[in-house]
């Protein structure tokens, strides 16, 4: 089947890609970042840390076992937009209520399909993420419009200029899965993906979902047992999460176990006195080889982010205890002396892997232990 829309893909550097259109008529603007994954594109397009991007998969055929019910990571699709070598318009699995098409639709989002995404990526990995402008529409885009998107592309700011973690944190305190109340977890929410909420369930905490911008007080009210910061969008050194995020975490470390996940590892780390920087395309896929420094083991793991640690400001009392194979970048770290850890990949990943899922279990034992 043919989709009766046209698109357009304008990147920065002047580059033109022209496709078909499906899902949603529409021009929308974000930083072009490709992932790896085989399968997931469902909870890729759900997960909170894609805001201000578009996304696009390097496995050539989406669509074909559909979208279902069960596998969401948020209440929306918080990609920008959708970039697809192909897509079924049939797709088979029981659990399927619609195609991919039909879900960016229903969300009005838009898409481009039959490009080579092959050439695009591996531009992405020579010249780094770049800004782009994607349009889909039902007649041909004229000369003087494209020129306009053109020079949009190129002066449009990045997207972690903006406070993207504002845009999808939760605006108040929610109590989740109240279990006799202990143990009691703040899950502070700088995007957070329904996965972690379901992993801490699976292990009987009572979650307090809270907003990122949660203070010190607020937290030593609720009397949390530990705290999970979770992941998210953007850059965590953005002045409005070192004023709010950060700062609540250097107050609060020393008085709860904590543990942070991808955004939350920047975040912490943040707060003891490391910095962060920009990767040039980042790490997105379901294949990423970490080695754990303590036991020399590799753990096949699920990563979504553009920001990294770097390990030569991290301060004495902080110890990495994980690294990236592939261009040994931070994947994990511990406090030396306090029951705060952290790790850069998703150990909640959907469809998976699932190898650092026990990661859950420390935390919880850690939390445990600290209440006797």
């Amino acid at each position: 089947m043919t989709f009766p829309l046209k698109a357009i893909l304008v990147l920065e550097d002047g580059s033109v890609i022209s496709g078909r259109g499906f899902g949603s008529e529409k021009t929308v603007r974000g930083e072009l970042v490709f992932n790896t994954g085989m399968t997931g594109y469902q909870e890729a397009l759900t997960d909170p840390s894609y805001n201000g991007q578009i996304l696009m998969m390097t496995y050539p055929l989406i669509g074909n076992y559909g979208v279902n019910l069960h596998h969401w990571e948020s209440e929306k699709i918080q990609a920008e937009g959708f970039v697809v070598r192909e897509i079924c318009d049939k797709p088979s699995h029981r659990l399927s209520t619609q195609t991919i098409d039909g879900f960016l639709k229903e969300q009005d989002i838009p898409g481009i399909y039959g490009i080579d995404t092959r050439v695009l990526t591996i531009k992405t990995r020579q010249s780094g993420t770049l800004r782009a402008v994607l349009k889909t529409s039902p007649e041909d885009i004229s000369s003087s419009e494209l020129e306009t998107l053109r020079y949009e592309a190129k002066v449009m700011p990045p997207p972690e200029k903006y406070n993207l973690v504002a845009e999808v944190s939760c605006k108040e305190v929610s109590i989740l899965n109240y279990n006799n109340g202990r143990p009691k977890i703040a899950l502070i929410d700088c995007g957070v993906k329904m996965n972690i909420i379901r992993e801490l369930q699976t292990r009987g905490c009572t979650v307090l979902r809270v907003p990122y911008d949660i203070t010190e007080g607020e937290i030593n009210k609720l009397a949390p047992d530990g705290i999970l910061v979770s992941n998210g969008p953007g850059d965590p050194a953005h002045p409005d999460i070192v004023s709010s995020t950060v700062r609540t975490l250097r107050q609060v470390c020393e008085r709860y176990p904590v543990m942070g996940i991808c955004l939350g590892h920047q975040i912490l780390a943040l707060a003891f006195g490391a910095k962060t920087y920009k990767l040039k395309f980042g790490h997105r896929g379901a294949n990423q080889p970490v080695k754990d420094l303590r036991d020399n083991r590799v753990y096949i793991t699920s990563q979504n982010h553009g920001f990294a640690v770097n390990p030569d400001s991290c301060p004495a009392e902080i110890e990495i205890t994980g690294i990236n194979v592939n261009d040994g970048t931070v994947e994990a770290m511990q406090h030396r002396k306090l029951p705060v850890f952290s790790v850069q990949y998703h150990p909640e990943a959907s469809p998976g892997p699932w190898d650092s899922k026990y990661l859950f279990d420390r935390f919880i034992s850690l939390v445990n232990g600290s209440n006797g």
